[in-house]
């Protein structure tokens, strides 16, 4: 795994960490530097990255353990409505949902977040005031990112005036293709800036345009190193969103970023995750991969919609012994 020089001295010298934009200041001084970093990361094992996402899908949670595993995850759902057809009335009945998604039972842990687009923000935070969850915003024209940077920024500062606290935003895959790396990087501090000291800032790749996992390390360590405080795997409006696969990919990007920096970055799947066995099999992954330091909603989140319904009924079955069936949740 290549090291920044300034990081290297720094180890060496047993300093301080260093924030991810000060240790990899060398690196990311030009488009030559930052090219030679990415693409001397190691390259990917397809087969055996797949092999391994496919073994630990395959373990077993029963019982107690898994009745744990159901409240985790509804922990960490970001739950979320991005429609053109989205209205005041339903951000402020999945807000409800979010604060209880089980109103039967006030047991249920509430959700990490609700995720809407920047005008229904103040909307969202009135309506999970005072419960904890966090009000996510996708933003920087989601979901193709096709905007001038003036634009994408305006759009944070919008979304983080209304109250958001956190900024999902979407990198120039484009650029990134193109391997103009250091204008993504470049994008991300700006948008990161624009966050200030109140949002915590995700970095969606949109991981099934990427092509690669060489490129999807790429771009792991590009958004950490430019300051994310999450990584996302998709915005949910493509093909191929979350995998298994990709997101042992993004585990593996966090704890190496991690034991080499000192900086702890979040990982986020989005799109595709439906069912509880799902999200099972990647709280596996993010113990097995990353650890139990990720095992929290403040380092791992899923983004999903449907999932939590399915948490809501299995969690039902396991306190009653009967499967409650759809009609007994709420319909997003």
């Amino acid at each position: 795994m290549p090291t920044s020089p300034k990081l290297s001295a720094s180890l060496e010298q047993g300093g301080a960490p260093l924030s991810p934009a000060t240790a990899f200041a060398d690196v990311t001084a030009s488009d030559s530097t930052l090219r030679r970093f990415l693409h001397g990361l190691p390259g990917v094992d397809a087969v055996g990255l797949e092999a391994r996402a496919a073994a630990l899908g395959t373990r077993s949670i029963k019982t107690t353990a898994k009745a744990y595993a159901i409240d985790l995850a509804i922990s960490m759902v970001d739950l979320t409505t991005l429609e053109g057809a989205d209205t005041p009335g339903k951000v402020r009945a999945l807000g409800a949902k979010a604060v209880h998604p089980d109103p039967t039972d006030r047991t249920t842990p509430t959700t990490a977040a609700v995720c809407v687009y920047p005008d229904m923000v103040a909307v969202a935070k009135e309506a999970v005031a005072g419960s904890g969850v966090k009000v996510a915003s996708v933003a920087t024209a989601f979901p193709a990112g096709r905007a001038a940077l003036p634009v994408k920024l305006a759009d944070v500062r919008d979304a983080v005036a209304a109250g958001a606290d956190e900024i999902d935003m979407v990198i120039d895959r484009g650029a990134f293709l193109a391997g103009d790396y250091l204008k993504v990087y470049d994008e991300i501090t700006a948008v990161k800036e624009a966050c200030g000291t109140s949002a915590r800032l995700k970095v969606i790749f949109e991981t099934g345009e990427l092509s690669t996992y060489d490129n999807i390390r790429r771009a792991s360590w590009l958004g950490m190193m430019a300051g994310a405080d999450f990584i996302k795997t998709s915005t949910g409006k493509v093909a191929v969103n979350a995998t298994p696969a990709n997101t042992l990919l993004m585990l593996e990007a966090v704890r190496d970023f991690r034991a080499q920096t000192g900086t702890q970055v979040g990982v986020k799947p989005a799109g595709g995750i439906r069912t509880t066995k799902d999200a099972i099999k990647f709280l596996v992954l993010v113990n097995e991969t990353a650890g139990e330091d990720w095992l929290d909603n403040h380092w791992f989140r899923f983004g999903a919609s449907s999932l939590l319904n399915d948490l809501l009924m299995q969690r039902q079955k396991l306190a009653t012994g009967r499967y409650s069936g759809p009609d007994y949740v709420t319909v997003d």
